[in-house]
């Protein structure tokens, strides 16, 4: 069976699962594949011929994935494709009505994705150990024989004994900032002293110097046991000194991060949506509070992302109100691609009702595993969805998917990463109050849990009525696009329709209220809305308003000169919201000395207020000025008798020349 141009090569375990290959290549569009008994022993023969066909693979078998690939690099071949249909559709009490859903595991594992660009990390190996006992000293003596070793020393030292001989550079002092990562570390040190080479009984170390000092390093090794100076960040290695196995880990690690390393470029910024800040007003900085790498930071109007230190947790991307930040793993929408290409494929085999499981690609297949060995499995309507990181996840993709006719989303996090959760979880809760709204009820479940029987629960529960029809269309665009794509199909369906949905003070959409008495037309609001919410007319004084693109991001109202501004959270699926509406529109006022329009009406007439009661304007004619347009101003003032114009005053001297003297 060939599926995407990829021959399919489908096993059933020993025949421990069921496997309709008719209703497979059914939905597939496929020619009906062979369904091998035992593909990674018996018949092994029949995997080296697939390779010898030079033919692009895929193996419906992820266990025995390392021994595929082996074969295959022995082969000179490309390494195939693995795709779990066991322990995610096969190992399932109710694996029989399963076809669907391999049929869909199998088109996703066939996309052609995009790659993400990646960022090189250079490490020479210098190690730098942070801890306060014998076990740093230990951890240090170990790795010194093949690397550059560096000992800060940050607790009581007393009854620590001199290292004889010391292979390594040893220090006392207290680190307090790092900034860095992998290959390119950089320690802030306090009472930075060196041990003293004439330390006999007890290690002593020689005066500590007053200011602070700096320490570089490769790799981090931080045996202190206490909060590490940054959180997951690549190059920076945390053990508690009190358990071994995890001190001995910790070392093999720090011994294995030399040479150049590649990692995705998770991140891309869109400075012209971004929405941190204009003419040094801060208004947005929800990507800066949720990184918990500290890799991201404002820069003039935007935030910027270092991708060395970025760890690709992704919850900045789903904080993100305009769509600056994006997700990049897979490129380009990739995971969008993978999302609209599961659910056709599962419902084109028959399938019906499907329960979106959205987990990430570690601890949810652990998870999964365990469920499918020593439980029920999980239930054929059931389509595990596997995301680099659950945090990245927004209302976008919630929202798309049910759109796309998921009855349930369900993500599963992993109890240790929770931290990085706040911006999914804000993003869950406003997809529930959305489609709540929209009668739709509530589809949205996440939960952080490693129990396979609290996940199992929460898959049992009834799901209502899959959206019909299920949306088809394709994300190409940024975020705000896909919302605007998911909210249209979701009220054109709804069960109960509304014009306008309430929403709550933070959420991303909304509108402008303007004060129009206060208002003055002097559309600086314009110059730093993001959205291109606000906009003005190019032949006369207008103040518009697109509902449709307005993120609530407060930039027009922290901007306004005049307090004229203010924000409504709410969710608009009106029309009007769609389309420009006139907030405050004048007539521009004209020039009293030539006629010409230069100005609003408004704001001549407020300036002509609050100066005229101004010392410089009172008892002369000059307030007329105001009204005059920058050129019949200066006329004005040159022409005048107030004594201020003297180039107006007496006969202009002729200029004398060479030529008057002849």
């Amino acid at each position: 069976m060939k599926v995407g141009g990829k021959q399919v090569l489908v096993c059933s375990c020993e025949g421990t699962m069921p496997v309709d290959s008719k209703a497979i290549a059914a939905a597939l569009g496929a020619e009906v594949p062979q369904v091998f008994h035992q593909l990674c022993r018996a018949q092994l023969a029949a995997y080296g011929e697939a390779l010898a066909s030079g033919e692009p693979l895929i193996v419906a078998c992820r266990q025995e994935a390392p021994l595929f690939a082996e074969l295959a690099d022995e082969a000179g071949r490309d390494t195939p494709t693995f795709v779990d249909i066991r322990d995610r559709a096969g190992w399932s009490e109710t694996a029989a009505k399963a076809a669907p859903k391999m049929a869909a595991l199998i088109a996703e594992a066939a996309l052609a994705l995009e790659p993400t660009p990646v960022v090189t990390l250079a490490s020479a190996g210098r190690i730098l150990v942070l801890g306060k006992d014998d076990v740093a000293l230990e951890a240090a003596r170990r790795l010194a024989d093949e690397r550059a070793v560096q000992v800060l020393l940050t607790g009581k030292v007393d009854d620590l004994v001199p290292p004889s001989p010391r292979g390594f550079t040893l220090w006392r002092g207290k680190p307090v900032r790092a900034v860095g990562a992998l290959g390119n570390w950089t320690l802030t040190v306090e009472r930075l002293a060196g041990a003293s080479p004439s330390s006999r009984a007890q290690l002593s170390f020689e005066s500590a110097q007053d200011q602070s000092s700096l320490l570089s390093a490769d790799v981090i090794l931080d045996l202190t046991g206490e909060a590490p100076l940054v959180s997951r960040r690549d190059g920076w290695i945390a053990a508690d000194p009190r358990v071994p196995a995890l001190v001995e880990c910790a070392i093999a690690e720090a011994h294995g991060l030399m040479g150049e390393f590649e990692k995705p470029r998770y991140i891309l910024v869109d400075s012209a949506l971004c929405a941190h800040s204009r003419n040094g007003q801060i208004a947005c900085t929800r990507c800066m509070d949720a990184c918990p790498s500290s890799a991201i930071m404002g820069k003039g109007d935007t935030a910027v992302i270092d991708p060395h230190a970025c760890g690709g947790h992704g919850a900045c991307a789903s904080a993100c109100p305009t769509g600056a930040i994006r997700y990049e793993f897979p490129a380009n929408n990739g995971v969008f691609k993978r999302l609209g290409e599961v659910l056709r494929i599962f419902r084109a085999g028959g399938g019906s009702q499907p329960l979106l499981l959205v987990h990430d690609a570690e601890h949810g297949d652990r998870v999964i595993s365990a469920l499918a060995r020593f439980g029920a499995g999980l239930p054929a309507q059931v389509l595990p969805f596997a995301v680099n990181a659950v945090a990245a996840l927004g209302v976008d993709f919630l929202l798309t998917a049910v759109a796309q006719g998921a009855a349930r989303v369900v993500v599963l996090a992993d109890p240790q990463r929770k931290v990085d959760l706040a911006p999914m979880q804000h993003a869950a809760a406003l997809a529930v109050r959305v489609l709540d709204g929209l009668g739709w009820g509530a589809r949205i479940t996440h939960l952080a849990a490693t129990d396979p029987t609290e996940l199992a629960a929460i898959l049992a529960q009834p799901a209502p009525k899959a959206v019909e029809p299920a949306a088809e269309f394709l994300v190409l665009g940024a975020k705000r696009q896909t919302l605007h794509l998911a909210l249209a199909h979701l009220s054109r369906n709804a069960p109960a329709p509304v014009d306008v949905l309430a929403l709550e003070a933070g959420d991303p959409f909304g509108a402008v209220v303007l004060d129009a008495a206060k208002c003055t037309l002097c559309l600086a609001c314009i110059g730093v809305c993001p959205a291109n919410a606000l906009s003005g007319h190019p032949d006369k004084p207008s103040l518009g308003f697109l509902e449709a693109n307005c993120v609530q991001c407060g930039l027009c109202k922290v901007t306004c000169p005049e307090k004229a501004i203010s924000l409504t959270p709410r969710l608009s699926f009106t029309e009007a919201a769609r389309s420009r509406q006139v907030l405050k529109e004048e007539e521009p006022y004209c020039c009293t000395r030539c006629g010409k329009a230069f100005g609003t009406k408004s704001s001549i007439e407020r300036l002509v207020e609050r100066l005229s009661g101004h010392s410089m304007f009172v008892g002369t004619d000059r307030i007329e000025l105001i009204k005059m347009c920058e050129d019949c101003r200066v006329v004005a003032q040159y022409d005048s008798e107030d004594g201020i114009r003297s180039m107006a005053q007496g006969v202009v001297p002729v200029p004398r020349t060479a030529d008057d003297y002849k």
